[in-house]
């Protein structure tokens, strides 16, 4: 969950002596590694959950986490995270072998139910999704930031580094998403089922390498966010999108190459895990301080392993996709871990422990099938899978080991689930639970259907019938649901409208239901092109804007044809231009405004359309029609 006894460097006297104890802290661990201080002769597992957060009625983000946490205060396995309508769990750390999967299970379903009952209570319900589809980019402003003193430092210290104006969102999907945001919270939208494998120092560089080279696969098989504010995009849009929320670069004239804090990393792991740290330290600046100072060796000096606060700081602020972690096991002892940051939360608990033993068992059977996996599979290839991946997710193609061309479900069935099983043999799983998450992952690629698939076929299949606001809340209903009868993912109906008893679309504001593929004209235009262009169409109002993108009027289809009529009554040659009909300063509406606001304003002003402005730029149109459509369907829904 991070060090949470954190703050924001006030000067640069302590952020002076923060980098002395990360650098002590550094050498600290060179000399444990040196001297044999790490456990050894048991691996354990362990994992992190989190979620989102869900009003019953709504289906949009709930954000009562601190509330909902200071009735569950009891546990202290689940805590905050970055924005109030998220939560996480942290699981228990289990050795290796026997039934741990099957347990790991049973545990993390218990604290879902447990976290449920204490949430419905509060008229809401918690969803296990990659990015939860009704998420808005209103939600995201600072606002729902979790008021925890670690989070205010972060956003802040993230805020400094901006070199540009703004944070700035660009994926292309079967729908296309270009945004600017003024807040880091943006990576809130991602929830995951981070796993971790505990590896000893004689091992750590071989096993990175080996898990860098997984990810691809792993990630294919596992996506389930594919959906953005209501827009189809990557199927792990999690990846691109956690990258863009924090990244604190800009575009420029010059070819220097800067880094982001989100990364899969610049090539194989050589050496030592001190390799990661030193260029984490070297590439990244210290964003926050701890407010615990450690002198680590100190603690040396004593027998005792130190908790190294400062590099786990530091660490925890730098967001590889496999992050090496340091620990103190309970017997005293320092532990070396790599926390799988891949796979995203959902669509069930069986499917997320699924991944969880896919990645486990594939890491220990890779292990023992190849000493080196660099000498396979070239860095490059491993790079552009993990791209591959998260754009096409279980549709992708890879270029695996020698050079070989293949699909993605061909490649898990024929080659990695023998080698995962094989893995989980050898550390002496129950033949049961290797059987039963193996056999998810097996029906996976037999369907060629995961999450991600599941969630693009549902959402274009409701958004023909429906508003996308009403396709949206379907499908997190249906989502919800499916995850509370077990089903693993690929086995999950398409949903209907009539899952969703119950719409309440009085409180969506304009952002949601609004249009945003606008045809405009500038005032400049003739006449004759606006009445061709709103045949074509088939629309009734257009708006009028500047070469600035600025609302400067609107033009209606009355308009033209009191235009038309008059011409023609007078014999007058040509069409004139947009300036001469338009009608100047119309009524306008906000984004954040509800549905029922743009109604009456829309009833109060006589008029079938409201263009959509923030300032003075205008970013969409709400029309008689998109009202039609949302009240028709209650209609339809009043019926038997």
């Amino acid at each position: 969950m991070g060090e949470q006894k954190v703050s924001l460097l006030q000067d640069d006297s302590q952020m002076q002596n923060f980098v002395r104890l990360l650098l002590n802290d550094v050498r600290a661990m060179e000399y444990m590694l040196e001297n044999d201080w790490f456990e050894t002769g048991i691996t354990r597992i362990g994992a992190e959950q989190e979620m989102c957060m869900v009003h019953n009625k709504t289906l949009k983000p709930a954000c009562i986490a601190v509330e909902a946490l200071k009735k569950m205060k009891k546990w202290d396995w689940v805590e905050t995270e970055l924005a109030r309508f998220n939560l996480e769990t942290n699981l228990m750390p289990r050795e290796f072998k026997g039934k741990c999967l099957s347990l790991l299970e049973k545990e993390n379903s218990k604290n879902l139910s447990n976290i449920r009952k204490v949430v419905n209570k509060m008229g809401a319900d918690i969803i296990l999704t990659g990015i939860l589809p009704t998420l808005n980019k209103d939600d995201l402003g600072f606002h729902n930031l979790t008021p925890q003193k670690r989070y205010f430092a972060l956003m802040e210290a993230m805020k400094q580094q901006l070199i540009g104006k703004d944070f700035e969102l660009r994926l292309t999907g079967i729908d296309e998403l270009l945004v600017r945001h003024d807040s880091p919270l943006l990576e809130a939208v991602n929830t995951s089922f981070q796993v971790h494998l505990q590896i000893e120092p004689k091992d750590f560089v071989k096993m990175y390498n080996i898990s860098q080279a997984l990810a691809a696969p792993i990630l294919a098989m596992a996506a389930n966010s594919p959906i953005v504010f209501g827009r189809r995009l990557w199927h792990e849009s999690r990846i691109a999108m956690f990258q863009q929320a924090i990244d604190t670069r800009t575009t420029h004239d010059h070819m220097r190459e800067r880094y982001p804090r989100v990364s899969f990393g610049n090539g194989w792991l050589k050496d030592s895990v001190l390799n990661i740290h030193r260029e984490d330290i070297a590439r990244f600046r210290v964003l926050i301080s701890s407010d615990v100072e450690e002198d680590a060796f100190e603690k040396i000096s004593k027998n005792i392993a130190p908790k190294l606060r400062a590099l786990q700081v530091h660490n925890s602020t730098v967001y590889r996709w496999n992050r090496p972690c340091y620990g103190i096991s309970p017997n005293g002892k320092p532990h070396l871990r790599i926390e799988n940051r891949v796979i995203p939360a959902g669509p069930t608990v069986l499917d997320e422990v699924a991944n969880a033993a896919f990645w486990l068992g594939a890491m220990m059977g890779m292990a023992d099938k190849v000493d080196d996996v660099t000498e396979h599979i070239s860095w490059s290839d491993v790079r552009d899978n993990f791209g591959k991946a998260a754009r096409f997710g279980i549709d992708s193609n890879f270029t695996w080991f020698k050079d070989k061309k293949i699909g993605v479900c061909e490649l898990v069935s024929k080659e990695l689930i023998p080698i995962a099983r094989a893995g989980l043999k050898k550390m002496k799983v129950v033949q049961k639970d290797i059987d039963r998450y193996m056999n998810v992952i097996e029906g996976r690629a037999k369907a060629h259907m995961n999450g991600a698939r599941w969630q693009l076929r549902a959402f274009t299949k409701l958004k023909e019938e429906t508003s996308r606001d009403e396709a949206l809340s379907v499908l997190t209903a249906s989502i919800i649901e499916n995850q509370n009868k077990g089903l693993p993912g690929h086995k999950w109906k398409m949903p209907e409208l009539t899952d969703l008893k119950e719409y309440r679309p009085s409180k969506i504001k304009v952002e949601e239901f609004m249009q945003t593929d606008l045809f405009t004209v500038q005032k400049d235009d003739i006449v004759e092109l606006v009445a061709e262009m709103m045949d074509w169409r088939e629309i009734s109002f257009t708006p009028v804007e500047n070469t600035k993108g600025d609302l400067i009027g609107l033009v209606s289809s009355k308009m033209i044809l009191r235009h038309l009529v008059r011409g023609n009554r007078l014999h007058e040659k040509g069409t004139g231009t947009v300036k001469d009909i338009m009608m100047k300063n119309p009524p306008t509406i906000s984004s954040d405004a509800t549905i029922l606001e743009a109604m009456k304003k829309m009833r109060e002003a006589k008029i079938g359309c409201l263009p959509v402005i923030k300032g003075k730029e205008l970013i969409g149109l709400i029309t008689q029609m998109d009202f039609l459509r949302i009240s028709g369907r209650l209609i339809e829904r009043l019926e038997p």
